[in-house]
């Protein structure tokens, strides 16, 4: 903002990043589906990291980004960075006004969690950002060969645990717990890790009968 602020009224630049600037200003720094501001801040971010922060770790230069890109990135790769990213929502999404959710999306086609995404295949939204930006619940994504980010790293188990007389859990996995995409559970609890609406954990055996579909037992 100060940045913005301190380039001249006569800019081209200063008139390109107003609005976006403006919406910044406003934004109360929560991701979310419906948030253009977070779609401008994370674009900005990896704009920047790409433009100041690669070159010097490809160098052997380990310098802790958040704090480079805050207080010793210059003004010039703030804002220049800021109008690439921008550019980048146009080029990629038709406006740079995208909401997060539109762009950063959970799909599970196959087995491999780093398999071929697919932006004409379904796929849904997911609110949350990388831990890279201070998101504690971390969903990275990797956009190399599409337009849409797709999940491949961060938190795979979630789970709140309630210590009492009687234990009570609940917890959802990325996608679910099988592995083969034809399973009723190949991505039956990717709702629940995407909305934080976690499943009941059936620790004890008389809660888990009632949802048994099959036993196994070695030997027999």
């Amino acid at each position: 903002m100060r940045d913005y602020e301190a380039m001249p009224s006569s800019s081209p630049l200063k008139a390109k990043l107003a609005e976006p600037v403006a919406l910044l200003k406003g934004w109360d720094f929560k991701w979310g589906v419906d948030s253009v501001a977070n779609s401008v801040a994370i674009f900005w971010g990896e704009a920047l990291y790409n433009r100041d922060i690669r070159p010097m770790r490809a160098a052997g230069i380990r310098e802790d980004y958040v704090d480079y890109l805050t207080n010793k990135a210059s003004a010039s790769d703030r804002l220049q960075a800021l109008s690439e990213a921008v550019d980048k929502l146009t080029a990629d999404f038709g406006t740079w006004k995208t909401p997060w959710g539109n762009i950063n999306r959970y799909q599970r086609i196959t087995d491999d969690i780093a398999a071929k995404f697919d932006d004409n295949a379904p796929s849904v939204p997911v609110a949350f950002d990388s831990a890279q930006w201070g998101s504690i619940a971390s969903y990275g994504a990797v956009h190399e060969k599409t337009k849409k980010w797709y999940g491949v790293s961060g938190n795979s188990v979630i789970a709140s645990v309630e210590f009492g007389p009687k234990v009570q859990a609940w917890a959802a996995t990325v996608g679910g717990e099988s592995g083969d995409p034809k399973s009723p559970h190949f991505k039956d609890q990717a709702s629940a890790y995407i909305t934080g609406n976690l499943l009941p954990v059936f620790f004890y055996p008389e809660d888990l009968k009632a949802h048994t579909e099959r036993a196994y037992h070695p030997g027999e």
